[in-house]
């Protein structure tokens, strides 16, 4: 997801280039001073959710089909 704004510069004025050099100079502002990506997640440790797994089904409504 591109969550960049698209700039574009309304400015009788400018002359093309004057214009696409503004547009740039932003462009790279926006670039270098955007924050650092977020670390991903930690991965949960699979013995830990094997347990949770298992205290959940601890009590279950019915019994279990080897009962």
């Amino acid at each position: 997801m591109n969550r960049r704004p698209k700039l574009t510069i309304v400015a009788p004025t400018a002359s093309p280039e004057e214009a696409a050099a503004v547009v740039a100079a932003l462009e790279r502002f926006m670039r270098e001073t955007a924050p650092s990506p977020a670390p991903p997640a930690p991965r949960p440790n699979p013995w830990q959710q094997a347990g949770l797994n298992e205290g959940i089904a601890r009590h279950p409504e019915q019994p279990p089909p080897w009962a």
